[in-house]
């Protein structure tokens, strides 16, 4: 019974599992940021492009670096 006891004192004393939770808790918020910055920071950039490709009427450079290109 006393061998019981000293686990059951060792069980509630080991406070190990209670901080792996904390920090998957803390990498999965720091996860979740990270991909909505990426998104709203790739969706700013691609209406930088579309508005730069509005402002020079579609006529940009072809891969060649004469005039006439699409966007």
């Amino acid at each position: 019974m006393k061998r019981l006891i000293d686990v059951a004192r060792q069980f509630h004393d080991d406070e190990n599992g209670a901080a792996m939770v904390e920090y998957s808790i803390l990498i999965g918020i720091v996860a979740a940021a990270s991909i909505v910055a990426v998104i709203a920071i790739g969706g700013w950039v691609g209406s930088q492009f579309t508005g730069l490709c509005v402002t020079m009427n579609g006529k940009g450079l072809k891969a060649d670096g004469s005039a006439g290109g699409t966007c």
